[in-house]
């Protein structure tokens, strides 16, 4: 992987949805070398696939939270979260807490129906999010343009 490489990367990662030939433009290249260079990062297992980022507030889940547990039952923790709707992203971390999930769900109610059901198998402590850096640094840019 090279400079070229690393710059496709960053542009991808930045926005998935650019045609080939902007790409090509950004990295200085042809758009048949973008195009084999993107084709063999795939292929070589670099670019694993192409997400897309939901706002959850939109589908009317205004509640982030970060819930971490401390369990024995692993396997039954991990089965519990890969099928959980609310359950955005789940880590397995080293030390006193087993796992990290992080939540989106409709209400407070709701969350505590989560935890409810975590808690047959999970000793759950929980963080709901008041803000984002993302969002504290958008805001910040908001204010300081302004004035």
């Amino acid at each position: 992987m090279d400079v070229i490489d690393r710059k496709i990367l960053h542009e991808l990662q930045a926005n998935a949805k650019i045609s080939m030939k902007e790409l090509a433009q950004k990295v200085y290249l042809s758009s048949p070398s973008t195009i084999e260079r993107v084709r063999r990062l795939e292929e070589n297992g670099i670019i694993k696939g192409y997400k897309t980022i939901v706002d959850a507030e939109k589908l009317n889940r205004n509640i982030t939270a970060f819930v971490l547990f401390e369990t024995t039952k692993c396997k039954d923790h991990a089965a519990f979260c890969s099928v959980h709707p609310d359950v955005m992203e789940c880590y397995r971390v080293a030390g006193k807490i087993s796992y990290i999930a992080k939540i989106c769900t409709e209400s407070v109610h709701t969350l505590e129906e989560f935890i409810h059901k975590a808690m047959e198998f999970d000793t759950p402590s929980t963080n709901i999010v008041l803000s984002s850096h993302t969002n504290m640094e958008l805001k910040l840019s908001q204010d300081t343009s302004s004035g």
